[in-house]
């Protein structure tokens, strides 16, 4: 008698990764067939970049930003309504306006701080996400000095649509990266979720990276937002590079990172902003309103380091 025992095939992992929009990417996914899609992947990131990077002195949202006569596509209208829905849902903590703050506070080229009231008064005029809107594909601004900055919302967004495409190709399990803002779908072989860590609140920007701790996902996106390593600092003060639109200020709390588990990279990437922007407290009552989200805290208390999720 003979016996075949058949046995699934064992699906490929494949592995791609580089540098894009300033920072780092890595994808994983696993495919029985071992296809690879960097040159699909590739042409992503430049579509991407081309549309709403500022490092990129051609792309739609500098032109945008320029007053020049451009037609937006379906990139630049999709991060402009994510962020207006963030704007709405945070009641103006978030403002993909807060372009013309974030360059005046040195954080988009560096530039040294010089910053007194009367010019935070008067930038902050600049500064209002319900006086600029897009209409028959084109950005109509009540102020022409008005600009856009996308960048709390574009790499979770990027992770989003690359997500999208290898679900296109038939892949169901996959890990995407892009800058820290990560998509997970599926599980790894033999069931085996995807491990996400959490980094430990560094002192410095270029301190060694380790891990606060670990969490296991599948079928969702995930993105840490910290002011710990992204700062300003001038005759031995530190600026934070969240910016509250309202008051035109760095962000001064307890709150040193927030972690946010939500359905797609693009929603927790807006919600990661809105809460380092607000603080502890408010972001529970905001996060509250929002189903299937789960957040993670990491703050300052009595001097000492201490985490909190929610829901509790």
């Amino acid at each position: 008698m003979l016996i075949i025992v058949s046995c699934g095939r064992i699906p490929r992992k494949i592995e791609y990764s580089g540098i894009t929009q300033g920072s780092y990417f890595a994808i994983t996914y696993y495919d029985e067939a071992g296809r690879t899609f960097e040159a699909e992947i590739d042409s992503i990131f430049k579509e991407v970049d081309n549309s709403v990077s500022l490092w990129n002195e051609n792309s739609i949202i500098r032109k945008v930003n320029r007053n020049e006569d451009v037609v937006v596509n379906q990139i630049f209208k999709d991060n402009f309504e994510w962020a207006r829905k963030a704007s709405e849902f945070s009641d103006g903590a978030f403002d993909a306006t807060i372009g013309p703050l974030v360059s005046a506070w040195g954080f988009h080229y560096k530039k040294e701080l010089k910053m007194t009231p009367q010019m935070v008064d008067s930038i902050r005029q600049l500064v209002d996400y319900r006086k600029i809107q897009i209409i028959d594909n084109k950005v109509v601004k009540a102020n022409p000095n008005m600009t856009l900055d996308f960048n709390a919302v574009a790499q979770g967004y990027t992770a989003d649509i690359i997500s999208k495409y290898l679900e296109t190709k038939g892949i169901e399990n996959y890990l995407v990266n892009v800058g820290g803002e990560i998509m997970v779908k599926g599980t790894k072989p033999h069931g085996q979720m995807w491990t996400i860590g959490i980094e430990k609140p560094a002192e410095n920007f270029d301190s060694e990276q380790s891990v606060q701790m670990k969490l296991q996902l599948k079928d969702k996106g995930i993105v840490t937002s910290g002011n710990y390593r992204k700062y300003i600092e001038k005759d031995g003060v530190r600026y934070s590079h969240s910016i509250d639109p309202k008051t035109g200020y760095p962000v001064e709390q307890n709150l040193l990172s927030v972690t946010i588990i939500a359905d797609n990279a693009s929603w927790a990437d807006c919600l990661a902003t809105v809460c380092m922007i607000v603080g502890k407290e408010k972001a529970s009552q905001l996060l509250a309103s929002q189903d299937g989200l789960e957040a993670y805290f990491i703050f300052v208390e009595d001097g000492k380091i201490l985490t909190e999720s929610f829901p509790r």
